[in-house]
């Protein structure tokens, strides 16, 4: 494992600032690549995600769940309903999942 600082503004003497990269041989990431693909393939058949789950996802991101939020308010505010958002940050949203 090496790590990489995330952001260069963040504070170097913290372990929170860093990613961990992982240093795999070719086999061992051919290896992780396949089984990743089989469990998403799995994960997904059996329909075992959340429809609102963005992080990790391919054709996933931040603008979509940012999206899934807006769409959400805006239907809550059409139906007449009283709606709020409170403080939602997805500048790192997916680099806060503990690996």
């Amino acid at each position: 494992m090496t790590p990489i600082l995330k952001k260069s503004r963040l504070d170097e003497a913290s372990p929170s600032s860093y990613r961990p990269i992982s240093n795999l041989t070719v086999i061992s990431k051919l290896l992780e690549r396949l089984v990743s693909r089989q469990l998403v393939a799995y994960l997904e058949t059996n329909h075992l995600l959340p429809t609102t789950q963005s992080g990790y996802r391919r054709g996933h991101s931040t603008e979509t769940a940012t999206i899934c939020v807006l769409s959400d308010l805006l239907d809550a505010v059409d139906r007449g309903d009283t709606s709020a958002l409170v403080l939602l940050d997805l500048t790192a949203a997916f680099d806060t999942v503990d690996h």
